[in-house]
């Protein structure tokens, strides 16, 4: 038979007799089965090793042994691996699958003892010792009795539900051997690999039949057990049908007698409150036919702790409750202005709605938002707003908000769901005009559970939240009398659709004399009040508050500047309370004591002109920010190295400027030569913080010329603009913030694009009368202004058409002015 094709062959004519057992077999482990004399089994053979033993028991008389694993996560067992004894069977039929796996059918024929195991090829060939069960005495009564009950247990088990076949009983039941008839249970019984091993390895037939007995007890009474169970909810079903009858007979009872239940008298008060309230017409409609279902339910059943829920957060919801607008534009003007110093901006806009609002009375309520760095009091002008408006503060922190349920609420499918944050919050402010506070709004994000901007939009829609549907409520409620107010860090974060909505207003950072009205009439009186003190136990003079802000702060904002003196008052309220009395006057010279070694300001970085080092301005959601451009040549190959943790832009921004030096090499007095010869790096300083955008342009290309021509750049200037091939200085933003740095800073003399020039209006007078602005349109009056020098003036631009129109003009160095 070598070498046949066995796509298919049947083996049942041709049967091995069980005296003529050879005594070496190959092995066919079993994963999750243990083989019984007499049991015939499909078994599916898929492991290469058992293909290769299947193969062999054919070339030869067709017997093979069927033994257990210990293990079924061994792919490739040892004898150690093998259970002692196995079964030695004989194949009946294979056939051979298209995916190349080979399904059998074997025969049991008796038990045997593996002796000694040996690799042959890559299957397991098996030394076995058959054995032979000794007869039992069928008449002995004890055995009778024995085998009467194991057909009793099984019949037993098949009422409770344990599957036998038909073939399997009509065996049994004319079956008195004890060994066979145990083997034939346990090998119907579905259990597990270690006890049907421990069937297997009993050799005495009685011994084994009294095994199989205990196996079946226990089974019967699990499945006894089951059947309670499931006999007992059957029982409970049926009690609470029975208990609703009588509960509906027991409330028409108290009907007739005029009592009534906890359940009846809370169903009452819900249906008088509906009645109470001004609720819209779908709302009611709702309300009502949810008051319905609960008279209808038991009511300690969950669906009735939904509908409980439901009706407490419908009834409870300011449907019709709303606060008097404070018209008075005078008294509201007073407000804003005692709450927040500067910010015109933003409290002409308020008075402008209260205007409107004065004159139209049934105005929607405008979106604004308030875009600007850290601690510049976007969050405590929106109380402050409320105060003047005399309405009800509400805020939402919708920073890290993933899930679009949180704003639109969850469905009533579970007993704790909640309707989203709007809701609730308006809830918690009692009115349905509250000032609402988005905070955070550039922080939210989105996953699978949805995007909550995307949910935002239909609330900050004038035309669409007077229907804002929230998922619990399942009702319209009117949004379009609420003054929602959000704010943000940046808006490259928030998606357009979302700031199409909304009317932006920046708050820009403060400038230094603004930061110290602001200490001097908001934080430190609030400081001291905060700590305990009282203004007779501690003075700050104005050159203290003067010196925190150059030297131990550089914000855009006040936050770190609360900080500071708030430590200070720390360290005095603890002298108070340990018994010192005295009246402490801060001097500037004090503050090293109290605040510790000042921090390291950028204008003392850079002391003199130097090589190869332009300062440059940037723009950050903190706000404005100086830095510095560094550039170096060495001995190389014509490259461009860029470090510092630089955005894309930022580097096409420095290719640009090394494109630009290249082409007017000539003309800037630099020699071709050096850029085949030599490698240029630029480093940016602070390389852990990721840096981009095309502001920088200017301040790359000055860096490298610099380090070309062997020129000091000015160290008393800064610069900002985007670089094109030709040289020409485009219009950046971020003006004002990128000045207040610079002022920060104590830099004298800013580069500013000249199409920015209108920009330096939105700059405070005392901050323009101290900084030198030069406007500038091409590289050539750049270059003039940083190297101190006149340089070769270009007159056209190459591949240009020139056009007078178009020439740059020269530099004009001045005060800015309005």
């Amino acid at each position: 038979m070598p070498g046949q094709d066995r796509t298919a062959h049947d083996y049942s004519a041709e049967r091995t007799d069980e005296s003529e057992i050879p005594q070496t077999l190959p092995v066919l482990p079993l994963k999750d089965l243990v083989a019984f004399p007499f049991m015939i089994a499909p078994l599916f053979v898929t492991r290469d090793s058992s293909v290769a033993a299947i193969e062999d028991s054919i070339d030869r008389d067709r017997t093979v042994l069927l033994v257990a694993q210990k293990s079924s996560e061994t792919e490739d067992p040892a004898k150690e691996d093998l259970y002692e004894i196995g079964t030695v069977g004989v194949l009946m039929r294979m056939f051979k699958l298209p995916d190349q796996r080979i399904r059998i059918l074997v025969q049991g024929l008796s038990r045997a003892r593996v002796k000694a195991c040996e690799k042959r090829g890559n299957f397991l060939v098996a030394h076995v010792e058959p054995i032979e069960e000794p007869e039992a005495d069928e008449d002995d009564p004890e055995i009778e009795a024995l085998v009467g009950e194991v057909k009793e247990k099984v019949k037993s088990a098949g009422e409770l539900g344990r599957s036998f076949s038909p073939e399997v009983l009509v065996v049994l039941e004319n079956l008195e051997d004890p060994g066979r008839l145990a083997d034939l249970v346990a090998s119907n019984l579905d259990l597990d690999v270690p006890d049907s091993q421990s069937v297997l390895n009993i050799i005495q037939p009685v011994k084994r039949l009294a095994r199989v007995h205990q196996i079946l007890t226990n089974q019967v009474e699990l499945l006894n057990v089951r059947e309670k169970i499931t006999s007992k909810a059957k029982v409970e079903i049926d009690k609470s049908q029975r208990e609703y009858f009588l509960r509906q007979q027991l409330k028409a009872i108290q009907t007739e007698l005029g009592e009534t239940d906890d359940l009846s008298e809370e169903i009452n008060q819900y249906r008088e409150t509906a009645q109470q309230i001004d609720l819209s017409p779908e709302a009611r409609q709702e309300t009502l036919r949810q008051i319905r279902r609960l008279e209808r339910m038991p009511g300690d059943s969950a669906e009735a702790a939904i509908v409980r829920n439901y009706l407490d957060w419908m009834l409870s919801l300011p449907w019709s409750r709303s606060t008097t607008d404070n018209l008075d534009l005078q008294k509201a003007s007073q407000i804003l202005n005692k709450e927040h110093y500067d910010l015109e901006e933003v409290k002409t806009r308020i008075l402008e709605y209260l205007a409107v609002l004065k004159l139209k009375q049934n105005l929607k309520g405008p979106i604004l938002c308030f875009v600007g760095p850290p601690g510049v009091g976007k969050t405590s002008l929106g109380r402050a707003i409320a105060t003047a408006l005399g309405r009800k503060f509400a805020r939402v922190s919708l920073g890290g908000v993933h899930d679009e349920a949180e704003i639109r609420g969850h469905r009533r499918t579970y007993v704790g769901a909640m309707p989203g944050k709007i809701i609730q919050a308006l809830r918690y402010a009692e009115t349905n005009n509250p000032v609402f506070m988005l905070d955070e709004v550039d922080k939210t994000g989105s996953d699978s559970r949805g995007d909550p901007a995307a949910a935002l939009l239909e609330v900050l829609d004038p035309e669409q939240n007077c229907f804002f549907r929230d998922n619990f409520l399942g009702v319209p409620f009117d949004l379009s009398r609420v003054l929602f107010i959000a704010t943000a860090n940046l808006l490259d974060t928030i998606r357009p659709a979302f700031r199409d909505r909304m009317e932006v207003l920046t708050l820009p950072g403060y400038t230094e004399q603004e930061k110290m009205r602001i200490a001097r009439r908001h934080l430190v009186p609030r400081q001291l009040s905060a700590h305990g003190l009282e203004p007779k136990d501690l003075s700050l003079t104005d050159a203290s508050l003067k010196s925190i802000i150059e030297r131990y702060t550089n914000e855009a904002g006040v936050r770190n500047l609360e900080r500071e003196i708030a430590s200070v008052c720390r360290k005095i309220a603890r002298r108070v309370a340990e018994g010192e009395k005295a009246r402490y006057r801060i001097a500037p010279k004090d503050l090293l004591d109290y605040l510790g070694v000042p921090r390291k300001s950028k204008s003392k970085l850079l002391r003199h002109d130097t090589i190869g080092v332009a300062t440059a301005l940037a723009w950050t959601p903190t706000g404005g920010e100086v830095f510095f451009v560094e550039s170096i040549g060495m001995k190389g190959r014509g490259r461009l190295i860029m470090t510092g943790y630089l955005g894309d832009v930022m580097k096409e921004s420095a290719k640009a400027a090394m494109s630009y030096a290249r082409s007017y090499a000539a003309q800037l007095g630099i020699d071709l030569s050096l850029f085949a010869h030599t490698d240029f790096h630029i480093h940016v300083p602070e390389g852990a913080i990721p840096k981009d955008g095309p502001s920088a342009g200017i301040a790359l290309a000055v860096s490298l010329l610099s380090t070309c021509t062997k020129k000091p750049v000015r160290q008393d200037l800064a610069m900002t603009g985007e670089i094109t091939l030709r040289g020409r200085i485009l219009p950046i933003g971020g003006i004002k913030e990128k000045v207040l740095a610079a002022q920060r800073s104590r830099i004298r003399s800013v580069i500013v694009p000249r199409a920015n020039q209108p920009d330096l209006r939105d700059i405070p007078e005392s901050v323009r009368n101290k900084i030198e602005f030069l406007f500038v349109e091409d590289m050539d009056e750049v270059v003039r202004i940083a190297f101190r020098e006149n340089m070769p003036k270009r007159r056209t631009f190459p591949a240009l058409t020139h056009d007078p129109a178009d020439a740059p003009l020269a530099p004009v160095p001045m005060k800015s002015r309005r």
